[in-house]
């Protein structure tokens, strides 16, 4: 199974990322084009997936972009490690669900590989760890899914600035707090994106 790896170096601005995602999924949905796996990271933004709530908006000064992925209100921006998927779910199980388990499985493999230990919760989509003794959000994930191609992706928060989490309700999650490896000491990360791609394209084989 054929899955084009493509890594930005520098940083892509989200519309033209979204924007370059959509055609790939009408390519992918003509036989046009190869599924793709895209590790980026982008300018600082202000995302809200269909589910958001203005009540999520701390900062009403703040910019928003509406986009299509599954979600509420999260940030991107330097130091957040992006991965966007096109993966054609016709050729697989059309399950959206094991979709997502098989993206969290592989976060949680990835950083057990640096020596962090996370988890799942069935309640909030996204990865999780403990810190400090109380439980916090490393990795976002959305998806959303069209003739069953299913495109976007997930972020994890490597060295970024944790304070623009304080801008909005990450996630519609007021209970729990945002975390980065940075922050848990961790900075043995130089390959993950590696570690990562590595698991996603074994773990996409179902």
């Amino acid at each position: 199974m054929s899955i084009e790896i493509k890594k930005s170096i520098k940083p892509v601005n989200y519309l033209e990322a979204i924007s370059f995602l959509e055609k790939r999924v009408e390519k992918i949905i003509n036989k046009q084009e190869k599924e793709l796996i895209w590790i980026l990271e982008h300018p600082s933004i202000f995302t809200a997936g269909t589910s958001y709530n203005e009540k999520d908006i701390i900062d009403k000064e703040i910019d928003i972009i509406k986009t299509s992925r599954g979600g509420k209100i999260t940030w991107h921006g330097p130091g957040q490690l992006i991965c966007y998927l096109v993966i054609d779910l016709n050729k697989r199980k059309k399950d959206i669900r094991k979709f997502v388990r098989i993206i969290e499985k592989s976060i949680i493999e990835s950083l057990d590989e640096i020596g962090v230990s996370s988890q799942s919760d069935r309640k909030n989509i996204g990865i999780w760890v403990k810190s400090n003794k109380e439980e916090k959000k490393i990795a976002a994930i959305g998806i959303k899914v069209k003739k069953w191609i299913a495109y976007h992706g997930f972020s994890l928060n490597i060295d970024n600035d944790l304070s623009n989490y304080k801008k909005i309700i990450p996630c519609g999650i007021r209970d729990k707090g945002i975390t980065s490896l940075k922050e848990l000491n961790i900075y043995k990360f130089s390959k993950l994106s590696e570690i990562i791609l590595k698991k996603l394209i074994f773990n996409l084989k179902f």
